[in-house]
């Protein structure tokens, strides 16, 4: 499902729930050591996906440690974004220079909890909602802009190792297309020589979830 979001070069691996003999490295296991096994299953099935796309690029199958803000860290010369929910893991990895940055999201395409809408909205984005639910009820219009915010994060971080807020970011679903697009509320950073002040990704609802994507070319 992730791969009819995101175009070569990228490789990209998902499943739907955790295969059998799903094996950590020793240095991954110690960060779950004590985890519930939810916990456990979604980090290694992610991990899994991400070596498997790691394969489809050349490399051979190594540890990938969680950063200090719990981001993946990647062999060098790559770029990546791992997601996982109740029932779908997925991640997508990139050659530097080829891509310069990936995000991905997946969520249940269902609605939001109570409250939840109104503490990762702007008011623009309150504000499109009626029209976004007019359009068709078989999208989880809320679930939907929640995926593309954690998306824009993950694209965003990477590239500025800096916190972006649901409130730093305002994004606009299109619901004919399949797009979205994100403007940076924040001050713009400039990153390689270039001012990052937002970003366009793909979206999609389909089999019971909302997945969302961000793949940005290299400079």
């Amino acid at each position: 499902m992730i791969t009819d979001l995101l175009p070569p070069p990228i490789s990209a691996v998902d499943c739907f729930g955790d295969p059998d003999g799903v094996v950590l490295f020793p240095e991954e296991e110690e960060h779950v050591a004590k985890a519930v096994d939810k916990r456990r299953k979604e980090f290694a099935t992610g991990r899994h996906c991400a070596r498997t796309a790691l394969a489809g690029l050349g490399h051979a199958p190594a540890p990938l440690l969680p950063g200090p803000n719990r981001e993946p860290t990647w062999p060098a010369g790559v770029v990546g974004s791992i997601t996982h929910c109740r029932g779908y893991r997925a991640a997508a990895v990139g050659r530097v220079g080829e891509v310069w940055t990936i995000g991905i999201d997946a969520e249940p395409n269902e609605p939001t909890p109570d409250g939840v809408l109104e503490a990762i909205a702007v008011p623009g984005e309150l504000a499109r909602m009626p029209a976004l639910r007019a359009a068709g009820d078989k999208v989880a219009w809320d679930r939907l802009l929640f995926s593309a915010k954690e998306t824009v994060y993950k694209a965003w971080f990477p590239l500025t190792r800096a916190w972006l807020g649901f409130e730093d970011a305002e994004v606009t679903i299109n619901p004919d297309d399949g797009t979205f697009s994100a403007r940076v509320l924040i001050d713009h950073p400039v990153v390689d020589g270039t001012t990052l002040d937002g970003f366009t990704g793909r979206w999609l609802a389909r089999e019971g979830f909302v997945v969302t994507a961000i793949a940005v070319p290299a400079r």
